[in-house]
């Protein structure tokens, strides 16, 4: 069993306050109590799981009730779905064929459709997104609705772009995702790829969209996000327009304070260190 399996069961027993510890894992699952422990220093490092052991309690509990693990996987109920959407369009014959073929054979990517098996040794296939990436769609995606100009970090190879661009559209080809857009200096159209954008930053100013280039506005570019956001707690110094905050998706809490969803740690705390804000009530 992957430790996944171990990881989901460790957090609902912390949801539940029954402060589950590495001894507790270990004999659920049958490992050793250091595979347990390694196991918890995974969810603190690389789930950024808010942890904090309570001595009285000989276990852990969230600091933060309103973390989420940052993974979705899919069950063996939903690849069974796919796998039949998946031999059904392949058998489809009439309007749209083609296309409705291709659907087909991305389909059987994540069912081993035709490898021979009767499915019942398939191992689970877990999804995830690179945080930079899935931050990037976010803002890019509100930066074309709103036609904001964005600043960008661009790397080609061992040069490193700064680049003001008016975003048009977001697209995936050749199993990538990527930005058309204009430069704000030469008007010169660019199409980027955005696993080599290191920063993007939406600025207050706004351009009007050229006829016949009005932008995707990336409310499915590419391989959509598979991650649930981060969330952050902040009172804010005004209220700011829209639904979003410098393309950051807000709710309103109530006296000042929103609710801020983020996918990338580092590119928030950017955007905290320049933008106006009064206080950041959570995480601490």
């Amino acid at each position: 069993m992957s430790n996944m399996h171990r990881i989901q069961w460790f957090d609902q027993q912390v949801r539940e306050g029954r402060y589950p510890n590495s001894s507790r894992l270990a004999e659920r699952f049958e490992i050793s109590k250091r595979q347990a422990q390694r196991d918890i220093e995974y969810m603190e490092s690389s789930l950024r799981a808010p942890l904090a052991y309570v001595p009285r309690k000989r276990g852990y509990a969230y600091e933060d009730k309103a973390y989420v693990l940052p993974l979705l996987y899919m069950t063996d109920e939903e690849k069974k779905i796919l796998k039949y959407l998946a031999v059904r369009y392949k058998q489809y014959s009439y309007d749209n064929a083609a296309s409705v073929n291709r659907i087909a054979h991305l389909l059987e990517k994540f069912t081993d459709e035709g490898s021979g098996n009767d499915g019942a040794s398939v191992r689970l296939p877990v999804f995830g997104a690179e945080p930079r990436t899935v931050e990037a769609i976010q803002l890019l995606s509100g930066a074309i609705r709103e036609h904001r100009v964005v600043h960008v970090h661009y790397r080609e190879g061992e040069r490193e772009s700064r680049l003001d661009l008016r975003p048009l559209q977001l697209e995936s080809r050749y199993e990538a995702d990527f930005l058309t857009a204009l430069d704000e200096r030469s008007g010169e159209r660019m199409t980027l790829r955005l696993d080599a954008v290191g920063r993007v930053a939406m600025t207050d100013r706004r351009f009007e969209p050229v006829d016949g280039e009005a932008g995707h506005s990336g409310e499915e570019p590419g391989r959509p996000p598979v991650r649930k956001p981060f969330t952050a707690r902040v009172e804010l110094a005004r209220p700011p327009t829209g639904r979003s905050w410098s393309g950051y998706p807000i709710r309103l809490e109530g006296a000042s304070v929103y609710e801020v969803q983020f996918y990338d740690i580092d590119s928030f705390v950017q955007h905290l260190l320049v933008a106006e804000w009064e206080k950041l009530l959570s995480p601490k």
